[in-house]
């Protein structure tokens, strides 16, 4: 049985200012390391207006935005296995079972900076390796390969995201839920100990759910 640590408390935007603030963190959010003022900015990146189907296989566009918004910010709050980056060295973010957010994520980096370090995502397919990523996010459209790809990710002393609700106990770090129309996220410490990767502790006070155990 997974160990609760944390649930924030949260109140709901209306519709209208929950897309303002959505859209307007996830697009003009300064690309700069994290400071204690980045905590709310990415607390209101959960505020989601809709989660209509716009299309057969796409998420809604404020969705989309959203998490892509959220594994841009996401690489400021983790130390990885290997160290710093090398001067001039980019963050790999792998996209996996999600091209609509890949297209997101790669609008969203363009020309910005994590830590000084630009940013360049990168469209994982089968058979692909995960070598040399610092995050994937494994899309809902991967369904059964989900947990072979967490795998992949921890190999690589990677962080692993995922939006499914398999996605902790197959071993994910970090996990996005839809709360009250809001994509929030939850946060497995065991896998991210497994992954040997330490998160800010600025990233876990923003979390739905803090979790001492997973898959």
């Amino acid at each position: 049985m997974r160990a609760l640590l944390s649930t924030p408390g949260r109140r709901p935007l209306s519709p209208p200012r929950a897309l303002a603030v959505a859209l307007a963190v996830a697009l003009a959010a300064p690309a700069i390391a994290v400071q204690m003022s980045d905590v709310a900015p990415i607390a209101a990146m959960g505020a989601l207006a809709t989660v209509q189907d716009e299309a057969e296989g796409a998420l809604p566009s404020a969705e989309r935005a959203v998490k892509a918004a959220y594994l841009y910010k996401f690489l400021g709050y983790v130390d990885f296995p290997g160290g710093p980056l090398d001067p001039g060295a980019p963050y790999v973010v792998g996209v996996a079972g999600a091209e609509d957010v890949a297209g997101e994520l790669t609008r969203q980096t363009s020309g910005r900076m994590v830590n000084n370090h630009a940013v360049v995502v990168r469209r994982l397919h089968d058979g692909d390796s995960a070598a040399g990523l610092h995050l994937l996010f494994i899309g809902a459209a991967e369904g059964g390969a989900e947990a072979a790809l967490v795998k992949a990710a921890q190999a690589a002393g990677a962080l692993s995201v995922t939006e499914s609700a398999t996605g902790i106990e197959a071993g994910s770090i970090i996990n996005f839920l839809l709360v009250d129309e809001r994509v929030r996220f939850e946060v497995s410490l065991a896998a991210a100990e497994r992954g040997r990767l330490k998160l800010s502790s600025r990233l876990l006070s923003v979390a739905y759910a803090v979790l001492k155990g997973g898959g």
